[in-house]
């Protein structure tokens, strides 16, 4: 499993869902998109401020992932981003590869 962080606000629409049904419904219904993808939510908080949820979520791949963003999205209830977590020995084994890179003009 792979871990994601969702970012997101909610449309005007999706707002005035909130006010009606309240954030632990907005909870549940995220649990419930990762999970019919094969994932869980390890955490869910609403914010205020420029976004208006994050979601830390273990999911199978990035298909998966991207087929709940997709159903999201399509809703046009709230828009989101998604950020791929990486654990600190994943970044230990990046450490070790030495990939071939030429900068512009170079």
């Amino acid at each position: 499993m792979s871990k994601y962080l969702i970012i997101g606000s909610y449309t005007a629409d999706g707002a005035k869902g909130v006010l009606k049904e309240g954030g632990t419904a907005r909870r549940k219904a995220a649990e419930q998109v990762i999970r019919s993808v094969g994932g869980t939510v390890d955490a869910f908080y609403l914010a205020f401020g420029s976004d208006d949820f994050y979601v830390l979520v273990d999911a199978p791949d990035h298909a998966a992932i991207a087929a709940a963003s997709l159903t999201v999205g399509a809703s046009g209830a709230a828009r989101t981003r998604t950020i791929v977590l990486i654990t600190p020995e994943e970044a230990d084994a990046a450490t070790k590869l030495s990939p071939e890179y030429r900068p512009p003009g170079a």
